[in-house]
C-alpha cells in the first residue's frame, strides 16, 4: 500500500469516527459566584455544592468554569462577558446577590444564553427571555411570614434592610402585601452590605416600637440587625427572609437568633416533609452529602439553589441534545425551549414549571417558616 493510499485510508477512517465524537462535545457552564467579599456566606456554599452535581448529563461531559465576582456587579458583568466571548458557554449560573444577578442577566439576554439566577432578582421584559430564577420569588415566600404576623395579631411593622435592590425588593413586597392585610409600616431603615454597625438604625426602629420587624438582609449580614435589635432591648417579633437561612446567621447572631421567625425553602427541613412531597427526596440527598462533608447543620438555602440549577439541567439538557449540539446557538435555544416545555421539575427548593412570563416557576410548595431553637433551625409553630 502506497503512503498516499494509506493516508487516504486513515483519513476515511477518521471521517467515519468524527461524527460520533462531534455528537458528544463538552457542555460549558459558566458560574459567577461571590466567593469573597460581603456575600461570601452565600457564594461559598454555592461553590461547595459543585462537588455534588453531575459530571455529565445525557452522556455529555460538563465543563464548569467558576469565577469569583466578590459581590461586585461590574465584576459579574466582566465574568459573564468572558463566558460569552472566551468560553462560548452554553449556560450561565449566578450570581449570589441581586445586583450581580441582574448584571449577568443583562449579558445573557443580549447574547442569547440560558441563565439561572441564584438570587431573587426582579424581571423586566428585556431580561426575561433567557433568565430564570432559582430562589423562591419574594411575593410567594414573603406571604408565609405575613400570614404568621396576621395570625399573631401584629398591627404595626418596622423594616431594616440592605440599601440595594435586595432591600428594595423586600420592602416593596412587604409594604404591598401587609398593607392589604391591614398592617402599617411605622419605620423603614437601611444599611450597606459592608457596614459594621447599625446602632443608629436599630435605635430608631426600637423608638418606633413596632409589633414586629422584618430584616431584609442575607447570609451573615442578617445576623447583625438580629443581635443589635435584641441587645438594645427590642422584645417584639423579628422575621428574616430566606436569604438569611444559613448557619452563619446563627453564628453571628448567637443567642439573639433564638426564636427568630425565618422564611425558608424546603431544603432546610426535608425530614419533616410528607413522603408525597416532591422536594423531600432531593433535599435529603443533598443535605446528607453536604453535611457529611461540611458538618452537621451546614445545610443552607444557597447550596440548594445552585444544586437545583443542575437538577433542572438534568431534565432539560437531554431534551435539548435531541435536536442540537453543544456550543451552538441552536443548543442554547433548545435548552430555553425545554425549560418551558418540562412540567413538575422537582428539586430541593421547589417544583418548577416555567412559562414565558413566569420566570420563577414555583408555587407554595417552595416555602416554609423556620425558627431557631437551641442553636438549630426547626419548623416554626
Amino acid at each position: 500500500m502506497s503512503k498516499l493510499h494509506l493516508a487516504a485510508v486513515l483519513a476515511a477512517s477518521l471521517a467515519v469516527a468524527a461524527p460520533a465524537w462531534a455528537q458528544t462535545p463538552e457542555i460549558t457552564i459558566g458560574l459567577s459566584l461571590s466567593t469573597t467579599g460581603p456575600a461570601a456566606a452565600l457564594g461559598v456554599p454555592e461553590r461547595n455544592v459543585l462537588e455534588f452535581v453531575p459530571k455529565e448529563i445525557g452522556g455529555v461531559p460538563l465543563k464548569l468554569i467558576v469565577l469569583d465576582d466578590g459581590g461586585d456587579p461590574a465584576a459579574a458583568t466582566t465574568n459573564a462577558r468572558r463566558f460569552v466571548t472566551e468560553s462560548k458557554a452554553d449556560v450561565m449560573i449566578g450570581s449570589s446577590i441581586v445586583p450581580s444577578s441582574i448584571a449577568m442577566s443583562t449579558v445573557a439576554n443580549e447574547a442569547g444564553i440560558p441563565h439561572f439566577s441564584l438570587s431573587p432578582m426582579p424581571f423586566t421584559p428585556a431580561r426575561e427571555k433567557w433568565s430564570v430564577d432559582m430562589p423562591q420569588p419574594v411575593a410567594i415566600v414573603g406571604k408565609v411570614m405575613y400570614d404568621h404576623m396576621k395570625a399573631k395579631g401584629v398591627k404595626t411593622l418596622g423594616y431594616i434592610g440592605y440599601s440595594d435592590s435586595y432591600g428594595d425588593l423586600w420592602f416593596n413586597d412587604f409594604k404591598e402585601q401587609t398593607g392589604a392585610m391591614g398592617m402599617k409600616i411605622v419605620d423603614d431603615e437601611r444599611f450597606a452590605r459592608p457596614d459594621t454597625s447599625i446602632t443608629g438604625q436599630a435605635l430608631k426602629l426600637i423608638s418606633a416600637n413596632p409589633d414586629a420587624i422584618l430584616v431584609g438582609a442575607a447570609g451573615a449580614g442578617a445576623g447583625m440587625p438580629q443581635s443589635e435589635l435584641r441587645d438594645r432591648g427590642y422584645k417584639g417579633l423579628i422575621y428574616q427572609t430566606h436569604g438569611a437561612a444559613v448557619i452563619d446567621f446563627i453564628r453571628i447572631a448567637g443567642k439573639s437568633a433564638e426564636g427568630v421567625l425565618m422564611a425558608s425553602g424546603p431544603v432546610m427541613y426535608p425530614e419533616g416533609q410528607p413522603d408525597s412531597a416532591l422536594t423531600k427526596k432531593p433535599g435529603l440527598v443533598l443535605n446528607a452529602a453536604y453535611e457529611a462533608k461540611y458538618g452537621a447543620n451546614s445545610r443552607n438555602q444557597f447550596a440548594g439553589h445552585a444544586y437545583d440549577a443542575f437538577e433542572l439541567l438534568k431534565r432539560v439538557i437531554p431534551v435539548a441534545l435531541k435536536t442540537a449540539k453543544p456550543g451552538t446557538p441552536e443548543f442554547r435555544e433548545a435548552i430555553r425551549q425545554a425549560l418551558l416545555s418540562e412540567n413538575e421539575m422537582a428539586a430541593t427548593q421547589g417544583v418548577y414549571k416555567f412559562t414565558e412570563k413566569d420566570r420563577n416557576g414555583v408555587d407554595d410548595r417552595s416555602r416554609m417558616l423556620l425558627t431557631v431553637k437551641n442553636g438549630k433551625y426547626v419548623p416554626a409553630e
